[in-house]
C-alpha cells in the first residue's frame, strides 16, 4: 500500500527572474561615455542631447557630462498632446 497520495502535475510553480528596469543614473550626476542611463520596456523616457537608444530601448550616454531630465510636449498619432520625459547629457 502507498504511504503517500499520488501527486499530480501542477500548472504553477514557476517564476521569472527580475529584470531590474528603471532609471540608473539620477539627474545632476556626472556620467561617462557608454554608461547606461535608463533601462525600460518601450520608450517611457526618450533620448535627448548626447544620448542614444539601444534595440531594447536602453538609453545610454554618447559623451561625458551631467545628466539632465526634462519634459517635452509631443503630438500623438491621434492628435492628442502628450508629455514625454526626455533624458540628456550636457
Amino acid at each position: 500500500m502507498a504511504t503517500k497520495k499520488a501527486g499530480g502535475s501542477t500548472k504553477n510553480g514557476r517564476d521569472s527572474n527580475p529584470k531590474y528596469l528603471g532609471i540608473k543614473v539620477t539627474p545632476g550626476t556626472q556620467t561617462y561615455t557608454g554608461s547606461i542611463l535608463v533601462r525600460q520596456r518601450g520608450t517611457d523616457v526618450m533620448p535627448g542631447k548626447n544620448t542614444s537608444i539601444g534595440r531594447d530601448h536602453t538609453i545610454f550616454a554618447l559623451k561625458d557630462g551631467i545628466v539632465q531630465m526634462k519634459s517635452k510636449r509631443k503630438i500623438h498619432f491621434n492628435n492628442k498632446i502628450i508629455v514625454k520625459k526626455v533624458i540628456q547629457v550636457v
